[in-house]
């Protein structure tokens, strides 16, 4: 800043100086309640001994709050994102000051109602934390209306753990353009019933219906426990829909807590078969090329995969054999690049030639 020039004060600034002003007031309020409230809310039923005290120590107790909120971080806490922690420091400050405010008082021998306490300790707790939270609501609030005509609905099947962690993760996420409309849940305990406002439709055989009624154009599918024939049945009733299909992998995320939009994959053609994937022994496989002539018909995008994977593990003699030159003469730079000490032939013909197959075997 220039010399001379007034100082700008931050909104987080201005934000926690007008914090600061209402919790005294608050605090002053709420022991000011508390002694109307044991006098059947009658000023003028006070005893003159009682409201002498509160007077006399209300002030100071105040300001003796400011200092615990102050050093518990009560003023630099980012509210939009209270959570637990903020919850736990509210409650710290209350009881340290409570606690502090009533010894003092007996200590000095300036005897209140027990109810002045009771009632004074209640209502600054919810007054301190009232505020904060209460302004957390209004910015989700004002935030989801913002928000909410743009975002696009999706549904969520599994309504367990695994799915909450994700419901959780969309919601708070501001990345993400999506709105969780419904959960999908065989459980019948959790039908017709709401999380967070957001209902458990029914199970797999209302997923097309639910589709339709919410117009949902993403399924998310976090059901990690359940087993493969549950999970492929699911997924080929989802796959009946025009909605983008994403999976959760499986039990590990739940286990680390890493459930969220970023570990979810694309549905793919191993979900959707009749059995558990085939996975070959591959050292097996490699043995069997190693030193022998092996022949490649077709360098496509298979065959020269497949060139590159035997190329890699000594074959006496590796042909290539293809119709088309591009593709010959592409795998076969590769290779002679990456494998200078390869025998390699490569020829051009096409399969349909049975002398030229003859001749070559």
């Amino acid at each position: 800043m220039s010399k001379g020039s007034k100082r700008k004060f931050e909104h987080w600034q201005v934000v926690r100086l007008l914090l600061m002003v209402y919790d005294f007031a608050a605090v002053i309020l709420s022991f000011g309640i508390a002694l109307w409230l044991r006098f059947d809310c009658k000023v003028t039923s006070v005893e003159p001994q009682y409201l002498t005290t509160y007077t006399k120590t209300i002030i100071i107790y105040a300001l003796f709050c400011l200092v615990v909120f102050w050093f518990l971080r009560l003023y630099k806490s980012i509210w939009r994102f209270a959570s637990y922690s903020e919850l736990l420091r509210v409650i710290l400050a209350t009881v340290v000051t409570g606690v502090i405010y009533t010894g003092s008082l007996l200590v000095f021998n300036l005897h209140m109602p027990i109810s002045y306490y009771v009632i004074g300790i209640t209502v600054q707790f919810i007054a301190t934390l009232g505020i904060r939270f209460f302004y957390r609501f209004v910015l989700l609030l004002r935030g989801r209306t913002n928000n909410e005509v743009q975002k696009k609905n999706v549904m969520i099947i599994g309504a367990g753990s695994a799915g909450q962690m994700l419901f959780r993760d969309i919601k708070h996420a501001k990345e993400i353009n999506e709105t969780v409309a419904c959960f999908i849940d065989d459980n019948p305990n959790k039908w017709d019933r709401y999380i967070d406002d957001v209902p458990v439709f029914g199970s797999r055989d209302h997923i097309l219906e639910a589709v339709d009624k919410f117009n949902i154009e993403k399924i998310y599918v976090a059901v990690p426990s359940a087993n493969p024939q549950d999970k492929r049945d699911i997924l080929r009733v989802c796959n009946e829909t025009s909605c983008e299909l994403m999976n959760l992998p499986g039990m590990y995320q739940l286990y680390t807590g890493q459930v969220s939009v970023s570990k979810m994959k694309k549905v793919q053609i191993e979900d959707l078969l009749g059995r558990d994937p085939i996975k070959p022994n591959m050292d097996e496989v490699f043995a069997y090329v190693r030193n022998k002539v092996v022949l490649i018909t077709g360098v496509g995008s298979i065959g020269s995969e497949l060139a590159r994977q035997i190329a890699s593990h000594n074959p006496k003699q590796l042909i290539l054999f293809d119709v088309y030159e591009n593709n010959a003469y592409d795998i076969q730079l590769e290779l002679r690049k990456k494998y200078p000490n390869l025998d390699l032939v490569t020829l051009i013909g096409s399969v349909r030639d049975s002398r030229k197959m003859f001749d070559l075997f």
